[in-house]
C-alpha cells in the first residue's frame, strides 16, 4: 500500500511524461505543494534550492519496491517511472487540478529556468545555493541575502522534534541562526524519519549547522516507561537534576563553552513540550551558572 504522498510523487512523474531529473522533480514538487492547503511535503534551502528530504527518501524507497528507477548520469540523477497502473486518478480531485496547473505553467521550462524561477519567486530557498550566483542578477542575489538571518549575540535554544517534519525542524534552526545543535538524547535513535543520529547530523551539516551528540546527559529509556502524568515527569527530572547533572558537570561546562565559542546553540530531544523533557533541567543549570552572557528561547 502506498502512502498518499508517494502517490503524489508517482502521479507527478506520470504527468510530466514518466521521467524527470532529480532536481526538476524536486522543483515541480515544490511548486505543486505551494498551492496545496496542507503541503504534502516540506522543504529546506539546500545546495540547489528547495529540497525535501522526505521526498528524496520516498524516491529511494519506491525504487526498492520497483515503482521507479534511478539512473545515474554524469550531470545528476534521472528518476524514471516503471510500468504499472496509473496513479494520477487515485489523487484527490483538488490535487489532480493543481498538478495539471503545475504542468501547464512550467512544463516548457528548462531545468535551469525552473531553478531560476524558484529562486526569484521564493528567495529564502536559495540562501544555501551553490549555483545562485550563476543564475541571478546582482539585485536578485541581494534579495536572497536579505532572507538570511544573521545574529551575533549568544543564545541558547530548546527544540523538540515531536510532531514536526525534519524539514520544519531544520528550518527553525536556520531561521534562528543556530550554529550548533547539541543532541542530549541517551540513544540518538528514532523511528521518526530523519532524527536518528546519522540522518540528523547529515541534515544539519548540509545546511552549515554543526551537530554534537552528548549522550552523557541523556536519561535511560527504561526510566521513561512509567511516565503517566506531569507529576511522574517532575519526579524523574528532580532525580535526574540531583544525580546525573551533578555527576556530569563537565558536560554542562562543555555546552557552556560551545555557547561561548559558537554563540548560538540549540539543545534537542524528542518532546515538543519542554516541561516533559530533561533538556529543560539542563537549561535550568546552564542559566544558573555565574557570569553567563546568553539568554534562552524555546523554538
Amino acid at each position: 500500500m502506498l502512502y498518499y504522498r508517494r502517490k503524489i510523487l508517482l502521479a507527478l512523474l506520470e504527468t510530466f511524461g514518466g521521467q524527470l531529473t532529480a532536481k526538476s522533480l524536486q522543483k515541480y514538487l515544490f511548486l505543486f505543494t505551494r498551492n496545496q492547503e496542507i503541503p504534502s511535503f516540506d522543504f529546506i534551502p539546500y545546495k540547489y534550492g528547495c529540497f525535501s528530504y522526505q521526498a528524496n527518501q520516498d524516491i529511494l524507497t519506491m525504487q526498492k519496491y520497483g515503482y521507479i528507477e534511478i539512473i545515474e548520469k554524469a550531470n545528476g540523477r534521472l528518476i524514471s517511472l516503471q510500468q504499472g497502473n496509473p496513479i494520477f486518478p487515485l489523487l484527490m480531485e483538488s490535487d489532480q487540478i493543481k498538478l495539471k496547473e503545475t504542468k501547464n505553467r512550467f512544463e516548457h521550462f528548462t531545468q535551469t529556468e525552473l531553478i531560476r524561477f524558484t529562486y526569484q519567486k521564493y528567495p529564502y530557498y536559495a540562501i544555501n545555493s551553490s549555483i545562485a550566483q550563476d543564475l541571478l542578477t546582482v539585485t536578485e542575489l541581494k534579495i536572497v541575502e536579505q532572507q538570511r538571518v544573521k545574529k551575533s549575540e549568544q543564545q541558547l535554544f530548546s527544540i523538540g522534534y515531536e510532531g514536526i517534519s525534519l524539514e520544519t525542524y531544520i528550518n527553525k534552526l536556520i531561521q534562528n541562526d543556530v550554529h550548533v545543535l547539541c543532541d542530549v538524547r541517551k540513544n540518538a535513535f528514532s523511528q521518526k524519519y530523519g532524527f536518528s543520529k546519522n540522518q540528523l547530523q547529515k541534515a544539519c551539516e548540509g545546511v552549515g549547522i554543526q551537530y554534537v551528540h552528548i549522550p552523557e546527559l541523556g536519561i535511560e529509556s527504561d526510566k521513561r516507561q512509567t511516565l503517566n502524568s506531569q507529576k511522574d515527569y517532575d519526579i524523574l527530572f528532580e532525580q535526574y537534576e540531583h544525580t546525573t547533572l551533578k555527576e556530569k558537570k563537565e558536560y554542562i561546562f562543555k555546552i557552556k563553552h560551545i555557547i561561548e565559542t559558537e554563540k548560538r546553540v540549540a539543545l534537542t530531544c524528542f518532546e515538543k513540550d519542554p516541561v516533559q523533557c530533561h533538556r529543560t533541567r539542563i537549561i535550568k543549570v546552564l542559566m544558573n551558572l555565574p557570569e553567563i552572557k546568553y539568554s534562552y528561547k524555546t523554538l
